[in-house]
């Protein structure tokens, strides 16, 4: 796949990349760390799986991911926004395609009615559109 194909949701953007979920991992790290983010969780979708229900999947990690200083000012200005921290982001296979994708802090941050957390969902935002684009530039 020479061109990257845009991932998006109403909760979710991201893109396609051409190379594999365990290639993409390290890229994916490298991004959010540029971007202040640290990886706090790690979720082996496909492993869980198998290792529950005895079910094959496709590979599939949910990454966690936090920029202390944005949480730090969401959690002072609206305490209950916890339950809606870290950040995830999620590395797949489809297809034979890797797709990493990001939460939207702007949607899922929306549901919290504080004019406080709107700028700093903004920013989560922005932060992690850059760090999208960057993985999306690497894979070129």
């Amino acid at each position: 796949m020479s061109s990257n194909m845009s991932v998006t949701t109403s909760y979710t953007f991201g893109t396609t990349v051409s190379m594999s979920v365990a290639q993409a991992r390290p890229v994916v790290e490298a991004a959010l760390k540029a971007e202040g983010f640290g990886v706090l969780t790690e979720i082996d979708v496909a492993a869980t799986m198998k290792a529950k229900l005895d079910i094959d999947g496709a590979p599939y990690l949910i990454l966690g991911a936090c920029n202390p200083p944005l949480a730090r000012r969401a959690l002072e200005a609206e305490p209950s926004a916890g339950a809606l921290l870290p950040c995830n982001i999620v590395i797949r296979d489809l297809d034979g395609r890797t797709i990493v994708e990001a939460m939207d802090p702007a949607a899922v941050l929306g549901v919290v009615e504080s004019t406080a957390i709107e700028p700093i969902a903004r920013e989560a935002r922005e932060r992690l559109l850059r760090v999208i684009s960057s993985v999306a530039a690497e894979s070129n």
